[in-house]
């Protein structure tokens, strides 16, 4: 029988041969199969698994529940083999994941960002492509619905403005998909790789579409910090707020403009709703609708097609 060790070796190939990253299960089962070394354990037990989970003391509820998450996936594989191992329970560490409220930005809001990106200072010639880089990025993602790592990853080759189609590779669960464009959008675009190609005529760069100063891909730090600072140049938080809107959010609003969008042409949102998920890369149509919560917007133009159900009525 193979020992912890070698099996969650195999179980982490396995699900990541099936498209399943696994980034933080992977880190927190090999420190976990650590930690039943400790114990000189040869099988999973209950109470093993809970004191593992809740080791860290000054944490998030919520953190607890997720190593006891990663534990008892790992668990159940294991069983088949084992018929010692016991599988956590649902409910052993209770927790109920709160999702952040999403902020639905006006087209004013969006204008007013991506102005303000391309008016940042730069000090030396190298960061003359800077604020274009961020320009786009964010302008992208407003109409696009990618998420950030989704627009980070991307790269030349990606990006295909003749037959007006970016390519979002590697994706959650490993997938591919692709992603048609607005004829304006690939106007933007077009312009950013041209002045691109002009700024790195004479020097190695990545070959990501969005690269730093420096020619290498985005970090996701210097993307938040960017988008905070202009967000507070701009009003859309407070000087001294930690909190506020996101640039997740603009996922939200590009796909509660699509559903109103299709409300307004008078088609069959319901029947839509499946390709909205799709080009969202959503594997589950209830993702893709938990976007639609509290939309004023959304709920006006559903009242107004009840109504006119109602005026229909003999």
């Amino acid at each position: 029988m193979n020992t912890l060790r070698q099996a969650v070796e195999e179980y982490l190939d396995l699900r990541r041969n099936l498209g399943f990253k696994l980034l933080e299960a992977g880190k927190g089962l090999l420190d976990f199969v650590t930690y039943m070394e400790r114990h000189r354990a040869s099988y999973i037990t209950q109470t093993l698994a809970l004191a593992w989970a809740q080791q860290p003391s000054n944490v998030q509820p919520s953190y607890w529940a997720q190593r006891l998450s990663f534990v008892r996936v790992f668990a159940r594989y294991r069983s088949a083999s084992d018929s010692r191992t016991q599988i956590p329970p649902q409910g052993l560490l209770p927790f109920k994941p709160k999702r952040a409220r999403p902020y639905l930005y006006s087209d004013d809001e969006i204008k007013s960002l991506l102005n303000a990106a391309l008016k940042m200072p730069y000090r030396f010639e190298r960061g003359a492509l800077r604020p274009w880089v961020f320009h786009c990025l964010f302008g992208l993602l407003s109409v696009s619905g990618l998420r950030l790592s989704e627009a980070r990853n991307l790269e030349l080759q990606d990006v295909d403005l003749s037959t007006a189609v970016l390519t979002i590779r590697g994706a959650k669960f490993g997938k591919t998909r692709l992603l048609p464009l607005h004829s304006s959008t690939c106007k933007v675009l077009a312009d950013y790789i041209a002045r691109r190609k002009r700024h790195w005529a004479r020097r190695p760069v990545s070959s990501y579409l969005f690269v730093s100063s420096w020619g290498n891909p985005l970090d996701n730090g210097e993307i938040h910090r960017t988008f905070y600072a202009l967000s507070r140049q701009i009003g859309l938080r407070g000087p001294c707020d930690s909190h506020g809107p996101r640039l997740h959010d603009m996922r939200h609003r590009f796909a509660m403009r699509t559903l109103v969008a299709w409300y307004r042409a008078g088609q069959d949102p319901e029947r839509r709703l499946p390709l909205l998920s799709a080009y969202l890369g959503h594997v589950h149509i209830a993702d893709t609708q938990w976007y639609f919560n509290d939309s004023p917007e959304l709920m006006r133009e559903a009242m107004r097609r009840l109504e006119n159900c109602w005026e229909d009525l003999p």
